[in-house]
């Protein structure tokens, strides 16, 4: 578990930004990333890559360069977050989701997300429909259960809503609104690339509860 993350909600508008450089240390990954709008950024705070909570280990901010590429903070992949995340095979300039824990006092305008990757699946399809977008997913096995008809889910660090799901067919979808699209990576997908997953994890404690109950009877 990721004890310094505060929950992160609904950062589907919040910032998109660069991987700089890119690699391996003892144990892990060293990941480095631009973008714009992260000047308060401190050492040890919590920030979510593309749905991943990570922890800030240096950062250098944009009124410090002397170039204009903006600011950049670099965090470490440990050995779990490399093979349980695709962020192991990012390269130099792939784009990524960027979101900041959510304050104590902030808004709660969305679904409490936590930044604990459970799985990882793969866009199978991507249609636009008018100004909306439509995307389709696999459904990842062992977590199909978590996925339900106008649930909630996040998808790379987006909060989402599940429009439609066919667990024959092994696969569910979501709606995109033009600024979701514009402003997330998603704009950056096509058929076959990986999306980490995070389920409900009100979903999870309510199984857990339940199988409780299940086993006291």
């Amino acid at each position: 578990m990721c004890v310094t993350c505060n929950p992160y909600v609904h950062w589907n508008r919040r910032n998109r930004g660069r991987s700089g450089c890119c690699r391996d240390d003892a144990g892990g990954r060293r990941l480095r990333v631009r973008a714009s709008g992260l000047d308060d950024l401190h050492h040890g705070q919590s920030i979510s890559v593309s749905g991943v909570c990570l922890t800030v280990e240096a950062f250098e901010s944009a009124e410090s360069t002397e170039t204009d590429d903006g600011s950049w903070f670099e965090v470490f992949l440990a050995g779990e977050t490399v093979d349980k995340t695709y962020l192991g095979d990012v390269s130099v300039g792939d784009a990524v989701n960027i979101e900041r824990a959510m304050a104590a006092d902030g808004r709660f305008d969305g679904h409490v997300v936590q930044g604990h990757v459970d799985t990882v699946t793969t866009v199978t399809d991507i249609e636009q429909v008018g100004d909306d977008w439509r995307f389709t997913f696999e459904l990842p096995d062992a977590y199909g259960q978590y996925i339900v008809d106008k649930g909630s889910i996040c998808l790379d660090g987006i909060s989402l809503t599940v429009a439609a799901i066919d667990r024959e067919a092994g696969r569910f979808e979501v709606a995109i609104i033009p600024t979701t699209y514009d402003l997330t990576t998603l704009r950056e997908k096509s058929a076959g690339d990986p999306v980490h997953v995070e389920v409900d994890v009100i979903a999870k404690y309510v199984e857990n509860m339940l199988d409780g109950y299940g086993g006291g009877s």
